[in-house]
């Protein structure tokens, strides 16, 4: 040690530098840790750590009608009745005085509702209010401190960015109320998604991703790597019941602005345009045709008043250009009661700009128990499938319908009513049963079979 030190003052240098560079100190174990633990920490934990105080856990009880699973079941336990039953979900909190968001489908048919918290605790609900085409709820539970999340927006995601998905898939079984995360990136924006088997409902504009979502985590919060919510887990698609990697969520601002609508009216305004166009049947030919075919034109409705006619094609909405009648459902799903709308058509090879301001959706004058009445229905079976060539194997098929509800409701005789919102229809009874249970002036919508197409149209009853 002595020589370097005398070395160092021959050549001039710095007194212990030689000394210093010769010894050279190991890190201490608490700076590796802390490092090690700096690196573990991403910006997907922080994502998580913002968002999970605000994630709920959903039980529903619901009153089910109890099915024979076979043939013998149906001979020897032929009075199967009603059966209660429990589903869970997830949902996210919205206010501090206890409004929560969850999809539409988590509480339907709920008889009594129940919230888990994040601290642990565990509150009966009140649901809201539910928009089934948006599929969209909210609930309210007695509290006024609850966490809430920060909200982004679903309009500038890129394509690769990473997402996590937060949700309870198991319930309660896990005897906890905090939530599973998953991570992964946004696969595509402005998925639209047709009803495919027991997935009844359009799903429209939808943000898809590959962060596994599960059952058990609809409602639950889909949110950016800078923990802000971009979008309301709601559907995957799957062959054995678990992700596969394709789970898709509803757009964060369409989900505030039905909330906001629910909790001020208890229900979502439908806007109504006065026209109708060609629906899935017309797919195939939107590369060639370039737009959206009016198959209908409502007189005296917006439409009308704007000059528009049957058989003119509208090519763009608000800027949007339109392939085929899902971005033009798209685009409707988003616009409100007195909303303006621009459409740019083409009509005998003319293109022109039309403005339109859009009305309420209009309702059905006579009372919904005459409507019921008036309608018959007849149980879709086997026997009555074959007779009538459909395609549907369970429904209900319209027999009879008098004039004046066939126009006010675009129904019609020999239509099978597949599903009422996002309910499958497997019987008639059950069609007189959801109908009496909305609301006045509530909308809902109707998919049929007609002559081998799925079609639907939209009804409010007065």
């Amino acid at each position: 040690m002595r020589r370097l030190a005398a070395l160092g003052l021959l050549l001039g240098l710095p007194a212990g530098l030689l000394s210093a560079q010769a010894t050279p100190r190991a890190p201490s174990r608490s700076s590796t840790s802390a490092s090690i633990d700096q690196s573990r920490r991403t910006a997907i934990v922080t994502a998580a750590e913002r968002v999970s105080p605000s994630v709920v856990s959903i039980t529903v009880t619901s009153r089910q009608q109890a099915r024979p699973r076979s043939a013998f079941d149906a001979f020897f336990f032929p009075q199967q009745g009603d059966r209660v039953a429990q589903s869970f979900g997830t949902g996210f909190v919205y206010r501090a005085d206890g409004y929560i968001i969850t999809n539409q489908h988590v509480v339907a048919g709920a008889e009594q509702a129940r919230v888990a918290l994040s601290d642990g605790s565990e509150v009966p609900a009140t649901v809201v209010g539910t928009d089934p085409l948006t599929d969209i709820a909210v609930l309210k539970v007695d509290r006024t401190d609850l966490k809430v999340p920060a909200f982004g927006t679903s309009v500038d995601l890129m394509i690769g960015e990473w997402v996590v998905a937060l949700g309870n898939p198991f319930g309660y079984m896990l005897g906890d109320a905090n939530p599973t995360v998953t991570a992964g990136v946004v696969s595509a924006t402005s998925r639209n998604i047709l009803p495919s088997g027991e997935q009844t409902g359009l799903y429209l504009d939808m943000i898809q991703t590959d962060a596994a979502i599960n059952p058990g985590n609809s409602g639950g919060p889909l949110a950016n790597a800078a923990g802000r919510i971009v979008g309301v887990n709601s559907s995957i698609f799957t062959q054995g019941g678990g992700s596969i990697g394709l789970g898709f969520a509803i757009p964060i601002e369409r989900a505030l602005r039905v909330a906001d609508q629910i909790i001020r009216t208890g229900q979502v305004r439908r806007a109504w345009w006065g026209f109708e166009v060609a629906g899935a049947e017309a797919m195939r030919d939107w590369r060639t045709q370039g737009g959206v075919t009016l198959s209908n034109v409502t007189a005296e409705g917006p439409a009308a008043r704007a000059g528009m006619s049957r058989g003119e094609v509208i090519l763009k909405a608000n800027g949007r250009t339109l392939r085929n009648f899902l971005d033009w459902e798209s685009v409707k799903l988003d616009l409100g009661v007195g909303d303006t709308l621009r459409l740019q058509t083409r009509a005998a090879g003319v293109t022109r700009t039309r403005t339109l301001v859009s009305g309420d959706l209009p309702t059905v004058t006579a009372e919904r128990v005459r409507i019921m009445a008036d309608l018959e229905l007849i149980t879709v079976t086997p026997a009555i499938q074959a007779e009538r060539d459909l395609k549907a194997e369970q429904g209900a098929l319209i027999v009879n319908m008098p004039a004046n509800i066939t126009e006010a409701t675009g129904l019609a005789r020999g239509d099978v009513v597949l599903a009422i919102d996002r309910t499958p229809i497997r019987t008639a009874e059950q069609v007189a049963e959801i109908v009496r249970g909305l609301k006045p002036g509530q909308p809902f919508r109707v998919y049929v079979e007609r002559q081998g197409r799925l079609v639907y149209t939209d009804i409010a009853l007065r």
